[in-house]
């Protein structure tokens, strides 16, 4: 098969899987989102799922092909002119409609570049710097969706999006290692005095717990500062992104509860908890 048929059938498969949004931690689409704007939020999801999915699934002497036919077909929608494939004809439709600028789409498949040759991150803010291009993306196109999109709202999404990002690695040690790749920083690794066999255990080493819950606590605080975000917004942009922020703390509960053994199994937020943090998400009021 060739790398565009591989492309073509992953585009299929992920239109048929994208409603089911059943990684992720917090409501990417919520039915209580009028039709219009779970359409959107949907073609985005299949978009950034795809460009994860090649870098983390396929052969990995296909990937960065793979990702070149994603990129030179976002470059057709740019351009006026048909994609080939059908995820992008979806987020076209969402781009031309909601007049998405190009840059965040194209940093989130530079975060996938990225992942085929950096597999370690030595600090935190190291780890930062990938997260501008993996995570911080995905909150300015939600902002650019509903039309919020100003430089204090993305600051705070920044923030929103980081945390997430940041929760989502101590949820997936087990399995970030099992791809090669570790999201721990490596000095909070030394100071905490593990070892990459510590990453493979069957149950969390207590110092390797140490270690998750001091990203976690960072994520909590980063979360603290960017919900602030809610209160900025009316709407429904509110309603979506009091979803994301308690998704978030609801998975830092979970983790919580779980006392950071990670490597048992991803730690996952309960549906009755996510709607207690949601609601008390929504009733933030705006700064004065």
């Amino acid at each position: 098969m060739s790398v565009n048929e591989r492309l073509w059938n992953a585009t299929e498969e992920r239109r048929a899987r994208t409603e089911l949004q059943s990684r992720e931690n917090f409501p990417v689409a919520s039915r209580l989102l009028p039709a219009r704007h779970r359409a959107h939020l949907l073609n985005v999801y299949g978009y950034a799922r795809l460009v994860d999915d090649i870098g983390d699934e396929a052969p990995p002497d296909e990937r960065s092909g793979l990702l070149d036919v994603v990129e030179r077909d976002l470059d057709r929608v740019y351009a006026g002119e048909r994609p080939e494939l059908a995820v992008m004809r979806d987020l076209a439709a969402t781009i031309i409609d909601r007049r998405v600028p190009a840059e965040p789409f194209r940093r989130l498949i530079r975060a996938n570049r990225q992942d085929q040759n950096v597999t370690r991150y030595a600090t935190f803010d190291d780890l930062l710097d990938y997260c501008t291009l993996s995570a911080d993306p995905v909150g300015h196109i939600v902002l650019h969706v509903f039309g919020a999109a100003t430089p204090d709202r993305i600051r705070l999404s920044d923030r929103v999006c980081t945390a997430l990002q940041i929760i989502e690695h101590c949820q997936d040690v087990a399995e970030d290692h099992r791809n090669g790749r570790v999201y721990l920083p490596a000095d909070d690794l030394r100071r905490f005095g593990c070892t990459e066999g510590d990453l493979t255990a069957e149950a969390t080493p207590t110092r390797l717990r140490g270690v998750v819950a001091l990203q976690a606590g960072r994520a909590r605080r980063m979360l603290a500062e960017g919900a602030a975000l809610t209160g900025e917004l009316q709407g429904f942009a509110r309603v979506a992104v009091a979803g994301y922020v308690a998704g978030g703390l609801a998975t830092l509960d979970a983790l919580e509860r779980a006392a950071y053994d990670v490597l048992a199994g991803p730690p996952r937020p309960g549906k009755a908890r996510l709607l207690a943090e949601w609601s008390r998400t929504m009733g933030r009021r705006r700064a004065a």
